[in-house]
């Protein structure tokens, strides 16, 4: 397991933080319909349609900025089939088709603009959002939430709650049972679960992997780690990898790639020597957005994701969670800075990497660098319903849909060790499903004997497989507009939300333009 250097005080780029202090208040007594935890895309739809709804709803964001991943970088939309989204996403979309005065919907959105749009449906519809507030606590009663604190002192009394945090935490708080890694192909009988032979995002050459070349008792390069492979289809507690989605542009008033404080061209030793063999990629998943700014994602053997250094994220604290993310910052940033500066490459590969900076329009609070770190998965909840490879083969049907996932299972990367003396990674995933995969109710609700007014937006029960296609922002974004609704549904009938009327539910949401059903007709 590769561990993330340790925290400093100083921040790898100016201003950039994951957890940022609330501002001096007096502690309150918030009381609402409906408490939404985590501002994701998620979170804001669930938000937006349950204030729709005539209920009073408070949107709790981690930090200073709202919409999760569509709004920190995420500019090019995994989408799968276009026709299965539906409801707020599919409004989403065409509104930034209005923004772009482009045919909609348009699934290309720089930060600034989604953010914008979320902003705007959250004042409309009356939702009161609290920033900076981070979960300390929560108090239960009789198998029920009765209060979440945070670490501003402030208590938030409703009915029922929204955790749409991408990490699941007011569900591992509350006592909600969870899963963290890759579950073994056993558990479900899946043949994707466990460890898989990446054949994508994969080393096309031998590259050395010792400190000195040639001599393996002088230790592994950073970046590889001491860990077996493993048999296929094992299951372990590895997260697939996380990186930041970067706006880059071309543009003359580019700002240059920075070096982050605490910058060790050493961590990039690995890739220096795979480009001495011939191969540089780098860029090859850098993508259009608008006019000369890109969406930067990671491509090929050693890139932005961070491989190895996220697997204690999913249940880690704050304290904890900063360290990990000042480390993928340094990563991330010093990986950037090495490939345009470093003498000791090539001319060709300084000069195209230079041909990129930072998009100067973009971030302007946090050094022009995303603010939300990719969290790609982290914990999932196990309810009476997990949703897995075979709701995605078509070989199982949910009964209570409440929206569609249509992207491949796309599941990144979670190691890179040594085979037979050379570097290979483990873990990439990427399998189409046969069709659109229902996201049933049922997926979206603990247990009833476990927490009878809380609703899941994000960390939905599904294994690690299923989620690598349920993991896509217009998925949150619809879910979380159904879960919104279930929870208006069950304030008003004063009922858990186990037990909202599925059929009320469902008329509900195809009101609101939701697509329940593959092919359309059904």
């Amino acid at each position: 397991m590769l561990e993330p250097e340790p925290m400093t005080t100083t921040p790898a780029l100016p201003g950039l933080h994951h957890y940022l202090p609330a501002p001096a208040s007096r502690a309150q007594e918030v009381h609402a319909d409906v408490v939404v935890y985590g501002a994701t895309s998620g979170g804001v739809t669930a938000a937006v349609r349950a204030a729709q709804s005539g209920l009073a709803v408070v949107l709790l964001a981690f930090g200073d900025h709202l919409g999760g991943m569509s709004a920190a970088g995420l500019g090019t939309t995994d989408v799968g089939r276009a026709a299965t989204v539906g409801g707020l996403a599919r409004r989403f979309y065409d509104q930034v088709a209005a923004v772009y005065r482009a045919p909609a919907p348009h699934w290309d959105v720089e930060a600034h603009v989604a953010e914008e749009i979320l902003d705007s449906w959250l004042a409309a519809a009356g939702v009161r959002v609290h920033r900076r507030q981070r979960l300390t606590s929560v108090r239960r009663e009789s198998g029920r939430i009765v209060e979440l604190s945070t670490d501003d002192g402030h208590h938030y009394r409703a009915p029922v709650y929204v955790d749409a945090s991408y990490e699941g935490d007011l569900m591992a708080a509350a006592g909600v049972s969870y899963t963290v890694g890759r579950e073994a192909s056993r558990t479900y009988g899946e043949s994707l679960a466990g460890v898989q032979h990446s054949l994508n995002h994969q080393f096309e050459r031998p590259v050395d992997p010792y400190l000195v070349p040639g001599q393996p008792a002088s230790g592994l390069l950073p970046g590889i780690s001491a860990d077996p492979y493993g048999a296929v289809g094992d299951g372990d507690r590895r997260v697939q990898a996380y990186n930041f989605r970067l706006h880059v542009t071309t543009s003359p008033r580019r700002i240059p790639f920075p070096r982050p404080d605490g910058y060790d061209p050493d961590r990039y030793e690995l890739l220096r020597r795979y480009v001495e063999a011939g191969i540089f990629e780098l860029y090859g998943r850098t993508t259009r957005v608008r006019g000369d700014v890109f969406d930067m994602n990671n491509h090929g053997a050693f890139s932005s994701d961070h491989i190895g250094a996220n697997y204690e994220w999913p249940e880690a604290d704050h304290a904890r969670r900063e360290e990990i993310f000042q480390d993928h910052v340094r990563y991330q940033a010093g990986l950037l800075y090495f490939l345009a500066n470093d003498p000791r490459l090539p001319a060709a590969v300084r000069d195209a990497t230079a041909a990129y900076g930072l998009a100067p329009g973009e971030f302007t609070d946090t050094s022009h660098w995303p603010h939300q770190l990719y969290i790609r998965e982290a914990r999932r909840m196990v309810s009476d319903y997990v949703i897995t490879q075979h709701n995605g083969t078509g070989r199982v049907r949910a009964e209570d849909p409440i929206a569609l996932a249509s992207y491949v299972m796309d599941s990144h990367n979670a190691k890179r060790v040594l085979v037979d003396g050379h570097p290979r990674n483990e873990g990439n995933v990427q399998h189409p499903l046969a069709i659109p995969m229902a996201v049933p109710y049922r997926s979206v609700v603990p247990r009833a004997a476990e927490c009878a007014n809380l609703l899941v937006a994000a960390a939905i029960s599904a294994s690690h497989v299923a989620y690598a296609s349920v993991r896509m922002e217009p998925v949150f974004m619809m879910v979380g507009e159904a879960v919104g609704a279930a929870a208006a549904q069950a304030v008003a009938d004063k009922v858990a939300v186990q037990d909202v009327e599925y059929e009320s539910l469902r008329k509900e949401l195809l009101r609101a333009g939701a697509i329940l059903t593959w092919p359309l007709s059904q």
